[in-house]
């Protein structure tokens, strides 16, 4: 046997394996252990007992829910909100109370600044406000910096750089003699280290995010590798860009009330990215969702999603705001409207699905969402019957079989593909299904089947899982509704995209060309996943491993109104 041949076999093997460690060790770090609360201030209530403030932003009132519970019939459910800015001024809010706030003896007509010792009375009950100082919130950050099982990041971004040369060294030995493959993965390598070397001297820790991220990435610049090689310097200056994107959103996220004031001209913008998008696109296969300038094309939509992410996430003292959650239900229809009107309905069904998130986590009504749900199967039951193309595709749904040659000649193609490749898949470069249309894009799942096997393909599918077990698990600690909405509505997209790509590639569900997040080949969509996961990165409040979490100020720094270092 040549040794080439030999490569390729043991490389099936060892492919899944190290991805398998990969996100094991990612897991295990994310996931496991418990995390200390941040203690940022305390309310000592009228019996003497005295409550910790674990988040920025804290409802007080008498539903179980509320982060701080008075018992009184004179508090209603969601009385007031206590709320903490990264300078660490305090201020207290009316949230529509039905007897409102009194701060220092003054009832409130507005929000207002709260310092320690100051006494608050809600609903006739007063409580004395007490701040944390620097020295106390650092000596709660000492209690929190051993984050899961305290996995070393270097060593899972080597396993990673090893994943890399793997899939890269595959199509080598598989006779791909395009100098692009190998360039493009060493560029691919050096953007891992680099940002792994600008998160460390940023003082983070936290790197489980991004190594997923690019383990994704790899396997789809694995698949492009076999359709199109000469995109492989197209994918790697988009995911550059995305990483870029990635820090700069970040960065933008550790002012909430600059990222607060962001949303209405991100509802604007995304608007505006689709309305053009409408009225100057082509239509491609029926739908209109791409746009070309200066003979660079794009997908405007995906970019929308990051703009419908900042728009539908909100801060505790605007969640309660009904003109805001209506504005939202407005810009919300309109954006869905659009994507019908561009006939893009497997990409309006995403944006559906982060609305039903966003709009239940806003109002916590599931009669918000039950009329939101049947307004859209309404429009969708409209829209099949208007629209022939996506009649037949639904008609073709289940019986792909029947028409091989016809409706169900991409389903059938991906599912047959999948077969062939098995457990551990033919090899980098040794299948057929690239040679399909829209192959590495909307049946990318099969593809990876094909080529790297079932349990690559699964493990792929059970990246985005991990990432969306994450992005809940932080919600709960997270310190502002803001992050935790927006991580939410995040994953939710991803989490709905992998459904649509993978079941529908299977025919498990219509087939509606939806892109594998981070796998799917496209420009357009990997900077816009890559935007997506800083808001995943920005909920994560474990102790130093978020970049877009602002640290600590040093010790002996003064001027804080929630109390001087001691």
């Amino acid at each position: 046997m040549e040794l080439s041949a030999v490569f390729i076999t043991a490389s099936r093997y060892l492919i899944p394996a190290l991805a398998l460690v990969i996100l094991v060790r990612c897991g295990v770090s994310m996931l496991s252990g418990r995390t200390e609360k941040e203690v940022w201030g305390w309310l000592t209530l009228p019996g003497g007992e005295r409550v910790e403030l674990s988040n920025w932003e804290n409802i007080v009132g008498r539903a179980a829910s509320s982060d701080v519970v008075l018992g009184y019939k004179s508090v209603s459910r969601t009385h007031a909100a206590l709320i903490r800015d990264a300078a660490g001024r305090w201020t207290v809010r009316d949230l529509g109370s039905r007897t409102g706030v009194k701060l220092r003896g003054k009832k409130l007509d507005g929000p207002a600044a709260v310092r320690t010792g100051d006494t608050v009375a809600f609903g006739g009950a007063g409580c004395v406000f007490q701040a944390a100082t620097v020295r106390q919130e650092r000596e709660r950050a000492d209690l929190r910096r051993t984050r899961g099982a305290g996995l070393r990041g270097a060593v899972t971004v080597l396993l990673l750089t090893a994943f890399l040369f793997l899939v890269c060294a595959q199509h080598m030995a598989a006779g791909e003699t395009n100098a692009a493959v190998p360039a493009a993965f060493a560029a691919l390598a050096l953007l891992v280290w680099t940002c792994y070397g600008v998160t460390r001297a940023l003082g983070r820790t936290g790197f489980e995010v991004e190594t997923i991220a690019f383990l994704l990435a790899a396997v789809g610049f694995g698949v492009c590798a076999s359709s199109d090689p000469d995109a492989l310097w197209k994918e790697m200056v988009c995911l550059t860009a995305g990483v870029v994107l990635y820090f700069v959103i970040g960065s933008y996220l550790r002012d909430l009330d600059r990222a607060r004031r962001l949303s209405l001209p991100m509802a604007a913008a995304g608007i505006a990215l689709l309305l053009v998008n409408l009225l100057t696109a082509t239509s491609i296969f029926g739908a209109k969702n791409w746009i070309r300038i200066a003979g660079i094309s794009f997908q405007p939509s995906e970019l929308v999603k990051i703009c419908f992410i900042f728009a539908g996430s909100a801060t505790l003292d605007r969640l309660y705001t009904r003109r805001n959650l209506l504005l939202f239900v407005g810009f919300a229809a309109a954006t869905v409207g659009c994507l019908a009107a561009m006939s893009d309905f497997g990409t309006a069904a995403v944006f559906f699905a982060a609305y039903i998130v966003i709009a239940y986590m806003r109002s916590g009504s599931f009669a918000t969402v039950l009329l939101s749900v049947a307004g859209a199967a309404l429009g969708a039951f409209m829209a099949v019957t208007a629209r022939p193309y996506i009649l037949s595709r639904f008609a073709a749904w289940g019986h792909v079989w029947d028409a091989p040659n016809d409706g169900g000649y991409q389903q059938t193609r991906t599912l047959a593909a999948a077969a062939s490749g098995g457990l551990f898949g033919l090899g980098g470069g040794k299948g057929r299904l690239h040679r399909i249309f829209a192959a590495d894009t909307d049946m990318v799942f099969g593809m990876v089947c094909e080529e790297l096997g079932l349990l690559m393909a699964v493990l792929c599918v059970l990246a985005i899982v991990l990432l969306a077990l994450f992005a809940v698990r932080s919600a709960g600690s997270s310190r502002s509704t803001f992050y935790a909405i927006a991580a939410c509505a995040s994953v939710t997209v991803m989490l709905t995209q992998l459904a649509l790509n993978v079941f529908g590639s299977l025919d498990l569900l219509p087939f509606t060309g939806v892109t594998f997040p981070l796998v799917s080949k496209g420009g357009s969509s990997l900077i816009a996943a890559f935007g997506m996961l800083a808001f995943v990165k920005a909920a994560d409040a474990r102790q130093d491993a978020s970049f877009a979490i602002p640290g600590l100020p040093r010790p002996g720094r003064k001027g804080r109104r929630g109390g001087e270092e001691p």
